[in-house]
C-alpha cells in the first residue's frame, strides 16, 4: 500500500464517484479504478458498494476511511514540518476566542509569537465558549480560549487566567449607593439579574445562590458583555459577569466585586486531542504561558 492509494481512496470516498474523483485528481478514470481495486485486494475486502447511481462505503470502507484520514493528515503535517525546517516556521494558525480578558491574552501571545516567527499569520474568530468548542472540535480552529466549565471529552486544556466575578449595577440602584466596596450574593437575591447565556453558567450562578439559601431572579441571559452593560446602563437589571466587564465602567454603571461566596472565572486554552496538529500550531501551544 502506498500513499497514493490512501489519497485516491479518500478522493473517491469524498466524491462518491470514480468519474468525479478522477477529475479532482486530474487522472484518467480507468487507472483510478484499478488502483482502488488493487487496494481492496490487498486489504482482502471491498471498500465500496458500486451502484448505477454512484458509490457508497461498505462497513470496512467506513472504518478504513478513519485510518486513511489520519495517515493523510500525518503525511501532510510531516511534509510541512520538514519544509519549514529549511525556510523557517510559517503557516496560518486558526484561533477562536471568547470576549472578556481573552482578547488581551490572545493579543499578547500573538504579538510575541509573530516577533519570533514573522512568517506565521493568524486567523482569529470570536464567539461564545460553546461556539469556540464546536469550532475546535470540527477542525475550524486549531485552538481556542474559553471559560470553564466545559465538556473535556476529546479536548486538551490548560488554564491561562483567572479573574473574579463582578456585579454591574445601575448608578441609581440602592446597591450602588451603599458604601460597601463589594456586594454579597444574598444582597442580589431581591433584584432582577442579567447573566451570561451559557446553560452551564446559569447552573453555576444558581449554585452560588443555593449556598446562601436564595434563588436568583434571572430575567435575561445574554452572550456578549457589551450588550449586558448597555441593558444595565438603561436600568433593566443588575448584570453578573467576569471582572473583564469592568472596562465598560462609566457614570451610568457602578462596578462591585462579588464577595460572598468568593467566586472566580477561569479561562482555558483548548485544542483537540484526537487531531494531528501542524508544527506551527504545536509551537504556538507550547509558547502560551499557563496560569500559575
Amino acid at each position: 500500500m502506498e500513499l497514493r492509494h490512501i489519497r485516491y481512496f479518500l478522493a473517491v470516498a469524498e466524491e462518491g464517484s470514480f468519474t468525479k474523483a478522477a477529475q479532482k485528481l486530474m487522472i484518467a478514470q480507468p487507472p483510478l479504478s484499478r488502483q482502488i481495486k488493487d487496494l481492496e485486494e490487498e486489504l482482502g475486502t471491498e471498500l465500496f458498494i458500486r451502484r448505477n447511481r454512484g458509490l457508497s462505503l461498505t462497513e470496512a470502507g467506513n472504518r478504513f476511511r478513519v485510518y486513511a484520514s489520519r495517515i493523510d493528515s500525518l503525511a501532510k503535517a510531516s511534509t510541512e514540518e520538514i519544509r519549514e525546517m529549511n525556510k523557517g516556521l510559517s503557516g496560518t494558525i486558526f484561533l477562536g476566542t471568547v470576549e472578556g480578558c481573552a482578547p488581551r491574552l490572545l493579543a499578547e501571545w500573538v504579538t510575541a509569537f509573530h516577533r519570533k516567527y514573522p512568517l506565521v499569520d493568524f486567523n482569529i474568530w470570536n464567539g461564545s465558549s460553546d461556539d469556540v468548542v464546536n469550532r475546535v472540535n470540527s477542525g475550524l480552529c486549531d485552538m481556542g480560549i474559553i471559560t470553564a466549565p466545559y465538556d473535556e471529552e476529546g479536548l486538551e486544556g490548560i488554564p491561562v487566567h483567572t479573574e473574579p466575578w463582578i456585579a454591574m449595577i445601575p448608578t441609581g440602584h440602592p446597591l450602588a449607593k451603599k458604601r460597601s466596596a463589594s456586594v454579597k450574593i444574598e444582597d442580589l437575591a431581591p433584584y432582577e439579574l442579567i447573566i451570561p447565556s451559557r446553560h452551564s453558567r446559569k447552573k453555576e450562578i444558581e449554585g452560588w445562590f443555593a449556598l446562601v439559601q436564595k434563588e436568583p431572579k434571572i430575567i435575561c441571559r445574554i452572550a456578549h458583555m457589551l450588550n449586558a452593560y448597555e441593558l444595565t446602563a438603561h436600568g433593566l437589571g443588575i448584570t453578573i459577569y467576569p471582572a473583564a466587564a469592568a472596562e465598560y465602567a462609566s457614570e451610568d454603571v457602578c462596578i462591585k466585586p462579588l464577595s460572598h461566596p468568593a467566586v472566580s472565572a477561569t479561562y482555558i486554552l483548548i485544542r483537540s486531542n484526537s487531531r494531528t496538529h501542524s508544527l506551527v500550531a504545536r509551537e504556538f501551544w507550547d509558547a502560551v504561558p499557563a496560569d500559575r
